[in-house]
């Protein structure tokens, strides 16, 4: 066996900062909301310079709220990605929507050419998903979104972080 990443080295390099952030979430009971996320929403807003930022329990909800907020036409299209986490396309289909794969390049992005194919009347929206710490070409997926009145739905769970053209991953 490879051991590509040592997780407990990591961990005990920090314990007891996250044992202490730990010990303060169950002191104050604050499982769901809190001080705690309140904090986080607001240093991590101001670290992706964004506006506003939610916590959710997890990448998969965040997409679903994502989609739910946008209003898209039941049985409509997203086009996702067909290298991506499961999250990406099962948000797609638990919300009553159709996926519509589209291929990757090399790097495992969007591959836009591909993209445009798979655009037809029935599509909604484009789900870009930012990937090992890189960000889709969004210059060019905006753009096709803007020419087919199309919503986007940035998938950036991979890439916190990440810059494209002055831009942190999800903004």
């Amino acid at each position: 066996m490879v051991k590509f990443l040592d997780l407990n080295k990591q961990y005990l390099s920090i314990k007891k900062e996250i044992d202490e952030a730990i010990s303060l979430v169950i002191n104050d009971a604050a499982f769901i909301g809190g001080k705690s996320l309140s904090v986080f929403e607001e240093n991590f807003s101001k670290y992706v310079g964004c506006d506003f930022c939610i916590g959710v329990a997890n990448g998969t909800d965040a997409l679903e709220i994502a989609i739910e907020c946008l209003n898209l036409p039941k049985g409509s299209e997203i086009i996702v990605p067909a290298n991506s986490w499961i999250s990406s396309s099962e948000s797609v289909v638990r919300l009553g929507y159709n996926v519509v794969f589209c291929d990757v390049k090399n790097d495992y992005l969007m591959d836009i050419k591909d993209l445009k194919e798979k655009i037809s009347d029935n599509t909604s929206a484009i789900m870009p998903v930012h990937l090992y710490g890189q960000i889709c070409e969004m210059n060019e997926i905006v753009k096709i979104a803007n020419e087919n009145d199309l919503k986007i739905i940035e998938d950036s769970a991979q890439a916190h972080g990440a810059v494209y053209e002055g831009k942190k991953a999800g903004t």
